[in-house]
């Protein structure tokens, strides 16, 4: 029986030359998968079409948006995902979606391997490969770009010598990746880190120096989970790509960074995710309102191990599964009102209104009526800064 491989299909012109790539390579037939996660772009089946051509044995196309928000995007919110405290994870979270359709396909199929595109110096190789091993141990990796040092050059020769059905002449200056939850662009003229970027790296926003009125919205946060936009219910997956529309006209979300591959280098990227900066924003604010001193400070911890292991690819890990269960623990009172005005780039909580609030007016207010007896106080502190005090008394002696 021919060996099959499962490979990870964009329509694109690498993975498409991956196809008869991988079979003159290895023997093996080829089974595209394509996974729709918001990319946007080509039809579904305009793509299984191209796979076909190319010399795909069998291929299958996946509508995984509304999964993708709901078990991906949603505990990043829940979690206020944002690597180095900046990127709100946008390809990170892709990846595990896919990985777990690949698997999927390589089961039905009876394939031994699974390939994707990724080059041999960023992340995404890390995250395919993790992601598959700890859902199939068995299951072996191959990256023709990586493994078979398959350059463009090469990928554009192989597709003209077989006459394959991809255009190869028209190339983007940039590299980019994009869903519901965002867009991320990197090389170029990007890749010197004085450059700024111009109007054209952008696709999700809006110029936020373009004067126009500003948009307030309210949020509707049920246990950590948007339910609702201007009393209007949602799914997770609407409240995203609505607020992309609201919040990229104001140009909110646009994140120009030096970061730290997990491979060991830094790489300069442009981000663009308005709907996930205003729901983090507005799921921050509310934890602040709602969740107990000690506890946010532990989480704000948990968050940051939490978003590493994710960035780096480690979504079915023991340690991250875990840290789900704290965090899920830790919304279970986050439920309530958050308005925001969203302009000039920026999203801006003005109000907060929540039945879990723990915020008491009367121990709060400096006026008539203040509840909090401020003679404990003394004592307190005393008692607060007596091992410092001594501590300081013996230095000084």
């Amino acid at each position: 029986m021919t060996e099959r491989v499962v490979l990870a299909y964009s329509g694109g012109l690498d993975t498409s030359v991956c196809i008869g790539w991988i079979a003159e390579e290895t023997g093996a037939e080829v089974v595209a998968v394509a996974v729709d996660v918001g990319q946007g772009g080509e039809d579904l089946d305009v793509i299984r079409k191209r796979a076909l051509a190319c010399g795909a044995v069998e291929a299958e196309v996946a509508d995984a948006k509304d999964e993708f928000a709901e078990e991906y995007c949603l505990p990043a919110i829940k979690a206020n995902g944002l690597y180095m405290d900046r990127y709100p994870l946008v390809s990170a979270l892709s990846r595990p979606t896919i990985v777990k359709h690949l698997v999927a396909a390589a089961r039905k199929h009876g394939a031994s391997t699974v390939a994707h595109g990724c080059t041999g110096k960023g992340n995404d190789q890390v995250r395919f490969e993790a992601g598959i091993s700890s859902l199939a141990p068995d299951l072996k990796c191959i990256a023709p770009v990586r493994d078979y040092a398959m350059t463009r050059d090469k990928a554009i020769a192989f597709c003209e010598e077989k006459g394959l059905p991809i255009e190869t002449t028209k190339k983007s200056p940039y590299s980019i990746d994009q869903n519901v939850f965002g867009r991320a662009v990197e090389t170029g003229f990007l890749e010197d880190i004085w450059n700024g970027p111009i109007e054209d790296v952008y696709d999700y926003t809006s110029n936020p120096a373009t004067p126009r009125e500003a948009d307030e919205v309210v949020i509707t946060f049920e246990r950590g989970v948007p339910v609702a936009l201007d009393g209007k219910p949602v799914s997770v997956l609407q409240a995203i790509q609505q607020l992309n529309e609201r919040a990229g006209a104001q140009g909110i979300g646009r994140i120009d960074m030096v970061e730290d591959r997990l491979v060991g280098i830094k790489s300069r990227e442009i981000y663009e995710s308005p709907g996930g900066i205003a729901l983090i924003t507005a799921h921050q604010e509310l934890e602040n309102v709602t969740v107990e001193r000690e506890l946010a400070r532990y989480k704000r911890q948990v968050e940051q191990r939490w978003t590493e292991l994710v960035y780096d690819g480690m979504w079915f890990s023991p340690l991250k599964r875990a840290l789900d269960g704290f965090i899920d623990e830790a919304n279970q009172h986050v439920s309530g009102d958050i308005r925001m005005t969203l302009h000039g780039g920026r999203a801006v909580v003005t109000g907060r209104k929540s039945e879990q609030s723990l915020y008491d007016f009367n121990l709060a207010t400096y006026d008539t009526g203040d509840t909090f007896d401020q003679s404990m106080s003394k004592g307190f502190i005393e008692i607060f800064g007596l091992s410092s005090k001594m501590a300081a008394k013996r230095d000084q002696a």
